[in-house]
């Protein structure tokens, strides 16, 4: 089959929430500060100018709990079908995004985290190696992990994930 063939027949109404794990930024937020995020806007205004319904972002800590139980409430009777969390995929001591979200996975997608790191190395190099981007399915709701960088979520939304959510969703539906 050709690529233009799975693709026929696509869901177009796709609900996305958007997730940003940080410290800083949550810390900020609960004491009324200002903050900047960068990464959480560029990845809303790229899901909505792609014509997909967005939601958040939401700002939560790096703590294990937190993140896994936004996930399961998200992707269960939260309404999303495809969620990204940006933030926490690294190798610092700080980062559990990974830990928190891989245990839910009713099925990985291992292929995503291995073509991330392909297209990533094309532009950042060996650096490439430090990032533990994965994604899979939780119930029916596809779950990213990224880079806390715009440049990373810019590269995975617009090169993988964008394009290929729907035909992912379509699979995972049945």
């Amino acid at each position: 089959m050709h690529q233009k063939d799975h693709h026929r027949d696509l869901p177009k109404e796709i609900t996305f929430k958007v997730i940003v794990t940080s410290d800083t930024i949550s810390s900020r937020l609960e004491r009324g500060e200002p903050f900047e995020d960068e990464t959480g806007s560029e990845a809303t205004r790229l899901i909505a100018s792609a014509g997909f319904a967005v939601n958040g972002p939401i700002y939560l800590p790096n703590r294990l709990d937190a993140i896994r139980d936004r996930v399961k409430g998200e992707a269960g009777s939260g309404g999303a079908d495809v969620i990204i969390i940006s933030g926490g995929t690294g190798i610092s001591p700080r980062d559990i995004t990974v830990e928190a979200v891989s245990p839910l996975f009713d099925k990985e997608l291992p292929g995503f985290g291995e073509l991330f790191r392909r297209l990533s190395f094309e532009s950042i190099g060996t650096s490439a190696i430090a990032s533990r981007s994965t994604a899979g399915l939780v119930g029916r709701a596809l779950v990213f992990a990224l880079p806390g960088s715009p440049p990373a979520v810019r590269l995975a939304l617009e090169k993988i994930i964008l394009p290929e959510a729907p035909h992912l969703l379509k699979m995972a539906k049945g």
